[in-house]
């Protein structure tokens, strides 16, 4: 495993980041690794959705498929 170091962090997110982790009892270098991981993840589902095709499928018409099913 890797070692980061952040510089020009701003005070502000450094304060807020020691309160989040005391608050979850953790250590702040163990909040800012899972907060980098879901950053990550999220980034890299947000690239896999706009990768797919356009189906040309209208909101509407997934609801109703949707809710069509949920009659049964």
């Amino acid at each position: 495993m890797k070692t980061l170091y952040l510089r020009n962090v701003p005070d502000e997110v450094v304060d807020a980041l020691e309160v989040l982790a005391r608050d979850q009892s953790m250590s702040v270098s163990a909040l800012a690794v899972r907060e980098l991981k879901a950053a990550v993840a999220f980034r890299l589902n947000a690239d896999i959705l706009y990768a797919q095709p356009d189906l040309a499928v209208e909101l509407d018409d997934v609801v109703a498929a949707v809710r069509s099913g949920r009659d049964r």
